[in-house]
């Protein structure tokens, strides 16, 4: 774990950092984001002392990193920067290397961790591990920067802005990648970007900051649907939530107060709840809510002519339906697998929630849409 306890920083006469407090756990992507001048690389530079704090404590899995050895603790800390840092004089091999050769690790054993390293990023090591820095795109390089980072095995990553110079498609195929790496290593990342996007897609939780204070830190999720007013709603956007369909809910988009009928009514007192609420189906529910089963137009015209008969005996049971936990994207796809135009949405204990229509998804969208 790492843990920033009253952490202040002042340049000169410039307060950068006011009483930072953030516990950052085993395993965990967190992203440091915020505009220019917020105090977030300032944050990242200090894990590995290349800033120190003007007062406050940073703990390393409970030791005081100001009392640990500078050399020991950078040469177990990853660190990856915007301009990848690559040595251009040394090969790739060389680049890679570098950290162990300077742990005094066997030749042997430094050669097999480059070549395991940069195929783990996606190089073949045939073809680039005796070429230059030079001879490589930036995608490619920022991918031996990664490689780097990770040749000791260390627990700790940090991540300074590495895509943020590459073109669009680069950047969107190395955040797969470093997505994919972290599902794999679970190493503690610690990662600053400008870009609310690039947060969303990488981190466990995000630390938004503004003007050297943490104004919001919580999971993508919880920013996006409870954003705090002003600076943070402002800068995400209001709206978008609505631009990651991941994060909407069915619970969100729901109509929350359906036409439910008890299966003990008669089919006359199940028709004439229809026709009050103009609606051509009845979810059936229990005392307690939960749902039992669905009678549409068709099983009524089916039976419309049998006396004194029970919507139990002709309700469906064999139901389409959605957690309200699912997301909307789910809730579509089973309403398009299934060739419904509406599905009941439960919870966990099979209570009925609410109801999406095909009809009430196009209007939600229409409002978001318009404002």
């Amino acid at each position: 774990m790492i843990e920033f306890i009253n952490v202040n920083k002042n340049f000169k006469n410039t307060k950068v950092l006011n009483n930072i407090n953030l516990k950052i756990n085993d395993g965990e992507f967190l992203v440091l984001i915020g505009p220019s001048g917020c105090g977030k690389t300032t944050s990242l530079k200090m894990i590995n002392k290349l800033i120190t704090p003007s007062s406050g404590t940073i703990l390393i899995n409970g030791e005081d990193i100001s009392k640990k050895n500078t050399i020991d603790l950078r040469r177990n800390i990853g660190f990856v920067i915007q301009q990848t840092g690559l040595f251009p004089h040394m090969t790739i091999g060389e680049n890679v290397e570098l950290v162990p050769y300077l742990k005094k690790w066997p030749e042997e054993k430094r050669k097999s961790r480059s070549k395991e390293l940069l195929d783990l990023v996606g190089l073949d090591p045939d073809k680039y591990l005796n070429r230059y820095p030079s001879e490589l795109s930036g995608g490619q390089q920022q991918r031996v920067g990664v490689a780097r980072a990770l040749a000791t095995n260390p627990d700790i990553i940090l991540m300074d802005e590495p895509f943020s110079a590459l073109d669009p498609i680069t950047r969107n195929s190395l955040q797969e990648e470093i997505f994919k790496l972290q599902d794999e290593l679970k190493k503690t990342i610690v990662f600053v970007t400008h870009d609310m996007d690039e947060a969303l897609k990488l981190g466990d939780r995000i630390c938004i900051m503004k003007d050297g204070d943490i104004v919001q830190f919580d999971t993508p999720e919880n920013i996006l649907r409870n954003p705090s007013k002003g600076f943070v709603e402002e800068f995400i956007g209001k709206n978008r939530l609505w631009d990651n369909p991941e994060y909407i809910k069915a619970e969100d988009i729901m109509i929350r107060n359906p036409v439910v009928s008890s299966q003990h009514r008669t089919l006359l007192q199940g028709i004439k709840i229809m026709s009050d609420n103009k609606v051509d189906s009845l979810l059936i529910v229990d005392n307690h809510d939960k749902l039992l089963g669905i009678v549409t137009s068709k099983d009524v015209r089916k039976h419309i002519n049998s006396s004194g008969i029970k919507l139990s005996s002709i309700m469906s049971t064999d139901l389409v339906y959605a957690n309200n936990e699912d997301s909307i994207s789910n809730v579509l796809k089973i309403m398009n697998e299934n060739n419904v135009g509406f599905i009941p949405i439960v919870d966990k204990a099979n209570t009925l929630k609410g109801l999406v229509t095909k009809s009430s998804l196009i209007t939600v969208f229409e409002e978001k849409l318009l404002e």
